[in-house]
């Protein structure tokens, strides 16, 4: 039982992690296109690590990382109102890069089939 309240959370938190992303006005999240990938809360929801990515690639995902890491506390006061959370879990942010992955995958299958 403990699983489904985990993994329910974690949808949670990933969507209105999502939305106050593009509520953010720091320069370095605003001007890029992120995505959350993931996130992996832990067991005791104390802690939650959130895969950021970006279309333009791994070094803008890192600066935006900065970004979130700076807006974190503003982040964690607005998920507990949102969510009414008594206790809002730590964030952590970190860069992936699955877009970028995915993208050049797509880009080698096209290439194949134009073959």
């Amino acid at each position: 039982m403990a699983g489904y309240r985990n993994s329910r959370m974690e949808e949670d938190l990933k969507r209105e992690i999502c939305a106050l992303i593009r509520e953010l006005k720091d320069p370095r999240v605003k001007d890029c296109m992120l995505s959350v990938v993931k996130t992996d809360l832990s067991g005791d929801l104390s802690y939650c690590k959130v895969y950021i990515s970006a279309m333009e690639g791994l070094a803008r995902a890192k600066e935006a990382v900065k970004g979130l890491d700076s807006a974190s506390g503003f982040m964690r006061h607005e998920l507990s109102n949102r969510l009414h959370l008594r206790r809002c879990p730590e964030l952590k942010f970190i860069p992936d890069n699955s877009i970028e992955q995915s993208a050049h995958i797509a880009r080698i299958i096209e290439d194949l089939e134009d073959k």
